[in-house]
């Protein structure tokens, strides 16, 4: 087996073209209690390879399927819903189990002394739940922790000597550098330390969901579901609880009645918000998310309109050797490489749709989020609706990671294509001026205290996420606090 960390290859997540409507709710469509996907142990050909002489976008040739008139009516009014699951039928949603959620196929385990290698292997085939649960050994039913592409992220940048650690971790990052280097094996245990993460929540599968929902609105992404015998019968995220929530709504008429009601008037949404620029590289945008215990980042040009989305389940992009020259490329470069492989895998353009407006309703927000597969969207300016109603409201000042003194390019001898302006990204004349940014949390927080329950301050779960403040990215952040900042 070869230790050496930066030859995994991955499978990349599905995402959705801006082309189709949002989806419709409907029980067929959940994902609860799918078997996981089947997975070709065959060779396949790294990105690179499959990106050589690749034929112009035609993207470039064509005009926009939607016009703003029509982009506007389907923020407005998404698709009614359909059907539902009639298993949930007359039943209030706060007396449903969670075991009646998950299923026993998206638990995948390794052990602490498993390879980082090949728990990366075991990560990217589940691509159910996106996570793998760590026990101390396989004679062992106890998690003990959890390795997902957050974890991936961190590693990846300690390895290849782009990460930012605290005064009392450069030794340890330094030693996991030169194992890597030296193509050894690296296990789980040893890598503890820089996996900084949120607590371990272990539910009762018998427990009803007003337990989970109250859990999720504090911040806590995802919870391993055990049986009365301590066994876990499966993980259950805060996205699978939105997706039920969304397919099955119709049947629970306190969180049915929110959907068609503005953002604004919801009260969900922050206007504290951490963006990159378009032509920072993309080692800043790993860093930043490592750092502040993020999922994703938005990709904004030097107008702050928003261009893409970077997210760290999009690491499955570097773990092949031939992939580590995009570290250096700029995050623009790395969209339009995410964007052109999923072409050749789909046959088809795609450009997910990661913003939304003031105006759009929580339903469109949360149908987003589910075809997506977000745990957050952006929020963007947008002309008003009707001449009669006010312009969009201000969230606030915005805060933007600064972009290095020196502009950065690829390396020498790479076989990606060059990088577009950000102008040309489709989707880019459809977006607007970043303003603000809601997340799974804030809607499963709504959820909660719409419905009498009463969730902790998220606040506290995104502080054990972020990293600690000796960082070097950390001052460039506080500086940045009281008004937009992007700096050559």
């Amino acid at each position: 087996m070869d230790p050496n960390p930066t030859h995994f290859r991955g499978r990349e997540s599905k995402e959705t073209s801006i082309s189709p409507p949002p989806p419709q709710r409907t029980g067929s469509a959940s994902s609860i209690h799918k078997s996981g996907h089947v997975i070709n142990h065959g060779h396949r050909s790294s990105f690179a390879e499959n990106l050589r002489g690749l034929p112009p976008s035609p993207r470039n040739q064509r005009h926009p399927s939607f016009t703003q008139s029509a982009i506007q009516d389907l923020l407005n009014h998404p698709p009614a819903p359909r059907h539902h699951n009639p298993r949930f039928a007359g039943r209030d949603w706060r007396d449903i189990a969670i075991g009646e959620l998950v299923s026993k196929d998206d638990v995948s385990w390794v052990e602490m002394d498993t390879s980082v290698e090949d728990a990366t292997m075991a990560l990217l085939k589940n691509t159910s739940s996106n996570v793998v649960v760590v026990r101390e050994n396989t004679t062992s039913s106890t998690p003990v922790s959890t390795f997902d592409y957050n974890d991936l992220n961190a590693y990846i940048l300690v390895v290849v000597g782009l990460a930012h650690p605290s005064d009392d971790l450069v030794e340890l990052y330094d030693a996991l550098a030169k194992k890597a280097q030296a193509r050894l094996s690296i296990p789980l245990r040893d890598i503890q330390p820089i996996c900084r993460k949120e607590s371990l929540v272990v539910l009762q599968g018998d427990e009803d969901l007003a337990k989970a929902i109250e859990v999720f609105g504090s911040g806590v992404h995802r919870v391993l579901v055990a049986n009365q015998n301590a066994e876990v019968m499966g993980i259950l995220s805060q996205l699978k609880l939105i997706e039920f929530f969304w397919n099955e709504g119709v049947n629970f008429r306190a969180i049915d009645e929110l959907y068609p009601r503005l953002l604004g008037d919801v009260g969900v949404g922050s206007q504290q918000i951490i963006a990159i620029n378009a032509d920072s590289p993309l080692t800043e945008a790993l860093n930043l998310m490592s750092q502040e215990g993020l999922s994703s980042v938005a990709v904004v040009d030097n107008g702050l309109n928003v261009v893409g989305n970077i997210s760290t389940t999009d690491v499955k992009h570097l773990t092949n050797s031939t992939s580590l020259p995009l570290l250096h490329d700029s995050c623009l470069h790395f969209i339009s490489i995410i964007l052109t492989e999923q072409g050749v895998e789909k046959g088809k353009d795609s450009f997910p749709v990661f913003y939304v407006n003031p105006y759009s309703t929580l339903a469109h927000t949360v149908a987003k989020l589910v075809a997506t597969h977000s745990h957050r969207m952006w929020i963007v300016e947008s002309a008003s609706p009707s001449p009669s109603a006010p312009g969009t409201p201000s969230l606030g000042p915005t805060v933007l990671v600064p972009t290095p003194s020196s502009s950065q390019t690829s390396l020498a001898g790479s076989h990606f294509p060059s990088v577009p302006p950000a102008s040309s990204m489709p989707g880019s004349h459809l977006s607007g001026r970043l303003i603000g940014v809601v997340t799974l949390t804030d809607i499963l927080n709504l959820f909660a205290k719409s419905t009498g329950l009463n969730p902790s301050d998220p606040s506290e779960q995104r502080a054990r996420r972020r990293r600690s403040s000796s960082s070097s990215v950390r001052p460039s952040l506080d500086s940045s606090r009281a008004s937009i900042d992007i700096r050559r």
